[in-house]
């Protein structure tokens, strides 16, 4: 794990609530590809319901950090885009039982007009830095 750094409001930036404006460190940089509500078998989990979504989602980017040798304390960045900002809530909680609150990455939320497949509410991204 890399010693990052978190600022959640720099000089003259209005604080930030539900994430870090500001987070660096030195080392290994990870990539995770944006992940979606499939499980290991491919099959949607929880169609048209957020928060299974969301757990789903918070689930294959743990898998994915794993593989990177990696964990939710390394991630510096999560980008979140869904079909409806009313999903927020869902992404949040869930992103609550994997990131405690003083340890919030940099993020960005995208409403889009659509996904891949229809039936995906949610997308999310993450970056993560790791001891070189």
């Amino acid at each position: 794990m890399s010693e990052l750094t978190r600022i959640p409001a720099p000089s003259g930036v209005a604080p930030a609530a539900q994430y870090s404006h500001v987070v660096l460190g030195r080392g290994r940089f990870v990539a995770l590809s944006g992940q979606v509500p499939l499980d290991e078998d491919g099959k949607l989990v929880g169609e048209g319901d957020a928060a299974a979504q969301a757990r789903q989602v918070f689930e294959n980017l743990r898998r994915c950090l794993t593989a990177a040798g990696a964990t939710f304390d390394d991630v510096v960045k999560l980008t979140y885009f869904v079909t409806d900002m009313a999903h927020m809530p869902a992404l949040r909680a869930a992103r609550a039982e994997h990131i405690p609150d003083d340890r919030l990455p940099a993020a960005s939320a995208v409403q889009v007009a659509a996904l891949v497949r229809p039936e995906f509410l949610m997308e999310v991204e993450a970056f993560a830095v790791l001891d070189e």
